[in-house]
């Protein structure tokens, strides 16, 4: 299933890159552990039991029990639709021989930037502990963007190679200054 800018959305890595001769995309998403379809079996699974103890206790008598199973589920499934489209979240970032553009949204770009290849490059905060991620921006003259923040350190270092593959990288210390 492809989206309006023609990525393929359904991955299983939670970095991907796509090449062809035109241009270069990486796609960085949440670790996404259980589809929606998954989510729906278990919430199946526990419905049967919950469901099934609210009308053995409804027929006995104890009919209250029977709204209150109805609205745990209900909580259940709300609480793992809300999981499930927060990690519908997405860094699509495309790099052209003239742009790179990074579009951020849910099932469509909610947000974009658009940079000039030539006057991009790469910012790098270095994490300050080894169990932290170093925090890694997209900018220009004009305008930052950080990609990847809800990423693992593991998943960083990987989206930081293929970064580091299309643009300079401009390390940030501590001192306020840039390294090339």
């Amino acid at each position: 299933m492809k989206n309006r800018l023609g990525v393929l959305w359904t991955e299983t890595n939670v970095v991907s890159v796509d090449r062809n001769e035109r241009e270069t995309t990486i796609l960085v998403k949440p670790n996404h552990s259980a589809s929606w379809r998954q989510n729906l079996w278990v919430l199946a699974a526990l419905a049967v039991p919950s469901l099934g103890a609210g009308i053995a206790f409804a027929v006995a008598g104890a009919w209250p029990i029977l709204p209150f199973a109805g609205i745990e589920l209900a909580a259940l499934g709300s609480a793992l639709y809300w999981v499930n489209w927060k990690l519908e979240y997405r860094h699509v970032i495309r790099f052209t021989d003239s742009t790179v553009i990074i579009d951020k949204g849910y099932f469509i770009p909610k947000r974009s930037w658009c940079f000039a290849r030539e006057e991009t490059a790469l910012r790098v905060s270095p994490e300050t502990h080894p169990w932290q991620r170093p925090e890694v921006s997209v900018h220009d003259r004009q305008s930052e963007t950080r990609v990847g923040d809800f990423l693992n350190r593991e998943e960083t270092l990987e989206l930081l190679g293929l970064l580091k593959q299309q643009l300079i990288v401009r390390t940030h210390s501590n001192t306020d200054t840039f390294k090339a």
